[in-house]
């Protein structure tokens, strides 16, 4: 880790836009002059992997460990660089700007999407295109493929297409290529704009000073190109079904666990590899970010395996991963490793021994600071340590008003006014909270925008087990002030992190 910094957790999809969703578009680069006025070092984002049929929109449930979403290609960016006009723009529907409308902005872009594909007909000799596709080409022509197939079978699971497509047999891959050609080729093209469009907001914030931390979930979807082009990596049956899910133990929280449903991996075939599917996925991820969250870190230690058959996580178990064996490996590959280790819940020491000998920092979220052991708890300002990243709160957590005025006990407020030295209002307890962050010894901080901002549980990103109305939060214009800027930036200044 570098020096003290600071900065934002701010989802893509949350950026202001006419297009129902947030984009790579001029907001995306208004929000970069905000970070930087703000002297602010850092801007955090959740994965930009394409979202799965029935993910509910979560960036966690991705159809590709690789691929971009189409839907975050910036419409205005095309008009820029002559694949729409100006007129292509003018007709559209009305979409909400305070919420994410998912089925009116997927409806646009696709649109609009296909608009500029009839014009990249003429130009398929692009050399920059060309140099995309071959530079990419260990993920690219089985993602492309597997989108296209995925919408000719309606969004049916892949093992339920026809057998020699689900068992990948040459012949009946290379009859679907032809068949598919067209969406083929069209979805390699989205991948090359969103990709064009992804490094050039990320040269803008490395011109600003501002480094961007990524998302990396430890596992991926079950219908994903990757586990349908790579199922020997996978726990599946002869049928490629799933025999073993992953999730985590009952606990505290829930009496019956979580199952994710995702398929856990083989780490004996992945060791016998050399792990070549993680070194090009970690690779990937480092040419897209300047740092890496990885998410449910503990799962390169030890991991709960769910039978598949197990409608809840109950009847599951640990079993070890070869986290060292893996991360000397990776350090074979990239000598600097920028990971941030997501260790929050239940972490065992065997755990945080792996992250003190490869150096990765971990996660301390003031939210959780104020229970009963405050005194003693790991979470609040007291206790940090210097090689950690401090959060208010991450997307799957209230905002800091939120949690005040809907989930504290009366206790948890008490102790926080303890803490504070005086009693705090809704309207002052996101600012303060930000203070505590700021003032931590930890290296780095970064603070959700809604707590920025100040807002209340409508802001909220995510709500963990609840199917509907999450990922949509967004940002709006008239929020992002020169004031708001220099508020922050005088915050930073004064604790040494500008």
């Amino acid at each position: 880790m570098r020096r003290r910094g600071s900065g934002i957790l701010l989802h893509v999809t949350s950026l202001p836009s006419p297009f129902g969703v947030g984009d790579l578009g001029p907001w995306a680069y208004r929000f970069v002059d905000f970070l930087a006025e703000a002297r602010q070092s850092f801007w955090q984002v959740l994965p930009l992997t394409p979202t799965g049929p029935g993910g509910g929109a979560s960036p966690y449930n991705a159809m590709s460990a690789f691929a971009g979403h189409p839907l975050l290609i910036s419409p205005e960016r095309l008009v820029e660089d002559g694949w729409l006009t100006p007129e292509d723009l003018a007709s559209r529907p009305d979409l909400p700007e305070h919420r994410v409308d998912y089925p009116g902005a997927y409806a646009l872009k696709r649109r609009l999407l296909e608009r500029a594909f009839e014009r990249f007909g003429q130009r398929r000799r692009d050399p920059d295109y060309r140099r995309f596709v071959e530079a990419h080409a260990s993920w690219l022509e089985d993602y492309a493929l597997f989108v296209a197939l995925s919408e000719r079978f309606r969004g049916r699971s892949w093992d339920r297409w026809p057998p020699p497509l689900r068992d990948r047999q040459t012949a009946a891959l290379d009859r679907a290529r032809r068949r598919l050609g067209r969406r083929v080729a069209m979805e390699k093209f989205w991948q090359y704009l969103f990709f064009r469009q992804w490094q050039a907001l990320r040269a803008y914030a490395r011109e600003r000073g501002v480094q961007i931390i990524g998302d990396l979930p430890m596992y991926v979807d079950y219908h994903s190109a990757d586990v349908w082009a790579y199922p020997d990596l996978f726990k599946l049956d002869d049928q490629k079904r799933p025999t073993h899910v992953a999730g985590v133990p009952p606990d505290y929280f829930s009496a019956t666990g979580q199952r994710w449903g995702h398929p856990v991996y083989r780490w004996d075939v992945l060791r016998q590899r050399g792990y070549d599917w993680w070194v090009r996925r970690m690779a990937h991820n480092l040419s897209l970010y300047d740092f890496v969250r990885v998410d449910h870190f503990r799962g390169f230690v030890a991991y709960w395996e769910v039978p598949a058959h197990e409608p809840t996580a109950v009847h599951g178990y640990w079993v070890e991963a070869p986290a060292d064996d893996f991360f000397r490996t990776l350090s074979k590959h990239f000598p600097c490793l920028p990971i941030i280790a997501e260790d929050l819940g239940v972490i065992t020491p065997d755990v945080r021994e792996v992250m003190e000998r490869w150096g990765f920092p971990g996660m301390r979220v003031l939210l959780f600071a104020f229970g009963p052991d405050m005194p003693t708890n790991p979470y609040a300002p007291h206790n940090h340590v210097r090689h950690c990243v401090v959060y208010t709160g991450t997307h799957d957590n209230n905002t800091v008003r939120g949690w005040f005025e809907r989930e504290a006990s009366d206790e948890d407020r008490h102790r926080l006014f303890r803490y504070l030295g005086r009693t705090v209002t809704a309207d002052e307890v996101a600012w303060e909270m930000v203070r505590l962050a700021m003032m931590s010894v930890a290296d780095w901080v970064i603070i959700p925008m809604q707590d920025v901002l100040g807002l209340g549980a409508e802001a909220r990103m995510n709500t963990p087990a609840t199917p509907t109305g999450n990922w949509e939060w967004r940002l709006q214009p008239h929020q992002i002030t020169p004031e708001l800027a220099r508020r922050l930036a005088d915050l930073t200044e004064t604790y040494g992190r500008a």
